[in-house]
């Protein structure tokens, strides 16, 4: 069994919540979800009502795991805070919830009818996870450290808005033709939940959360309506709440004649005539014993005077003037005029240098961010190029020692071998030295030879004739000196060609 889809309206646009599963075979919806009754919007202008269905607190899934066990079946993206502080603004809430800014759609502010101090918040997220997460995170979670309210969470079934009642006309644009977006009144760009979360105002204006979080005040930024209103004021004698006056001179609030008389009383002390009604803001002059339609300042001694005396105080109470002059009633109308321009000019002042400083403000941090960017992209290629600057380095000096310790070795090297060339060249010297002393004697000695073998030469003929003769031969010494004479020779002739050939 399917039960059919409901209807969810929030800031205006209808959401479509999907079909929700049945639970517990023949349970209805009256039995999982409890009803609030909700408000929003100024009192003074229009008011719009309605009616949350909320699961209770103990819509747990049987059937869920342990991580889970606190998520109701049949949840919506769509969850509701309840009982939010008055004293925290739509800033102190969306930084409390910060963290989650990027994942919610839309936020609505409403009260709960009956309870004046706090107010509750309407939350839709883009996806059934972001919901569960923040439901998770943030359910019992203490709103700050040093007060003792807790986030109640509750998921939301729907939301339906039941009336209107103001002055204002609030009817709702036919769905025939195409809907212009609304622009958010700071930043003047469309409110397009795709591009950023919208956050509803408890007068039902509408603004980015990125620019209302800016916003200190609790009042909004459009009207000046605030979230936080006043406490009750009593009389400062008989604590009476009812047919109050305040002194508009000090301050003092009192009862009306009609009660105490506190209020006269007071101005009998003191001659502070005028007295403000709190409930209709109407001014009552005690000397003139008249309502005061229009007070200035005097310029002689400063003091709050009424513009002109002359009125009259009609039967049902309420003060009209009537004036004789003409003159003075062109007068006071012009001087309407004027003010009601100043005072134009002055909002429309106001309202410029606001935007003015909020533009201010984003070229600010566009400039800064840039700088930044600028700064690092700068950093980063300062970082790399030294990066480079110092591999190289490295790489040079170490090319540096090497080539250094090459030198050295090479000078080194240099040293041994011209020692070494240098004793080989004076071992040659002595060498040829010792061969040409050799060459000198030998030479001597072949000389001596020469003329030895000549001499020789001469005997030997003389021999020859004589063994002609037939006489016999001596055995004479000289011929083994021949002999060794010619070995000589030979030796000596042999070592001359080994010279030339070397």
């Amino acid at each position: 069994m399917m039960m059919p889809s409901t209807s969810t309206v929030i800031a205006g646009e209808e959401l479509t919540v999907p079909p929700l599963a049945s639970v517990s075979g023949e349970s209805s919806l009256s039995d999982m979800t409890q009803t609030v009754h909700f408000s929003s919007g100024n009192p003074r202008i229009g008011e719009t009502r309605g009616v949350m269905h909320l699961f209770p607190d103990d819509a747990v899934s049987p059937s869920s795991s342990s991580s889970s066990s606190i998520l109701p079946i049949g949840r919506n993206p769509l969850v509701c805070v309840l009982g939010v502080p008055n004293h925290m603004t739509y800033a102190d809430f969306c930084q409390f919830c910060g963290s989650f800014i990027q994942h919610i759609l839309e936020m609505r502010t409403v009260r709960n009818d009956g309870i004046e101090n706090r107010y509750n918040i309407l939350i839709r997220f883009d996806s059934q996870e972001s919901t569960d997460t923040f439901y998770q995170h943030f359910r019992g979670k203490r709103f700050n450290s040093l007060e003792d309210d807790v986030c109640r969470l509750l998921f939301t079934l729907d939301v339906q808005f039941t009336g209107y009642s103001g002055s204002i006309d609030h009817t709702q644009p036919s769905s025939a033709g195409p809907i212009e977006q609304p622009t958010c009144p700071v930043c003047l760009e469309r409110l397009d939940q795709d591009t950023g979360g919208i956050l509803t105002t408890m007068c039902n204006h509408s603004f980015h959360c990125s620019c209302i979080s800016n916003w200190p005040d609790s009042s909004c930024p459009v009207c000046r309506y605030c979230q936080q209103q006043p406490e009750n004021s009593v009389c400062c004698v008989c604590q009476t709440t009812e047919n109050l006056w305040m002194c508009v001179i000090c301050g003092v609030v009192g009862c009306g004649r009609y009660k105490g008389g506190h209020a006269r009383t007071h101005w009998e002390e003191t001659d502070h005539c005028y007295s403000l009604e709190l409930e209709t803001q109407r001014v009552w002059d005690y000397a003139g014993d008249n309502y005061v339609h229009r007070l200035i300042q005097s310029k002689t001694d400063g003091k709050l005077v009424e513009l002109n005396s002359h009125g009259s105080l009609s039967k049902d109470g309420c003060g009209s003037c009537e004036y004789s002059d003409s003159g003075m009633t062109d007068a006071l109308l012009n001087s309407k005029v004027d003010m009601i321009i100043s005072e134009y000019n002055e909002l429309l002042q106001a309202q410029l240098e606001n935007q003015k400083q909020y533009f201010e403000k984003l070229l600010q941090n566009v400039k800064e961010e840039t700088e930044q960017k600028v700064s690092e992209a700068a950093s980063k290629a300062i970082s790399q190029r030294l990066q480079k600057l110092q591999a190289r380095r490295d790489r040079c000096f170490k090319e540096k020692q090497f080539l250094e310790d090459l030198n050295e070795n090479l000078m080194k090297n240099k040293d041994v071998w011209g020692t070494k060339i240098t004793e080989m060249e004076e071992r040659e010297k002595k060498a040829v030295q010792v061969k040409d002393e050799k060459i000198e004697r030998l030479e001597e000695q072949l000389g001596k030879l020469m003329a030895q073998m000549d001499g020789g030469e001469s005997e030997g003929s003389e021999l020859k004739e004589e063994v002609k003769d037939g006489t016999v031969l001596p055995i004479s010494t000289n011929s083994t000196t021949t002999s060794s004479g010619s070995e000589k020779v030979k030796h000596a002739s042999k070592n001359k060609s080994n010279r030339r050939n070397g």
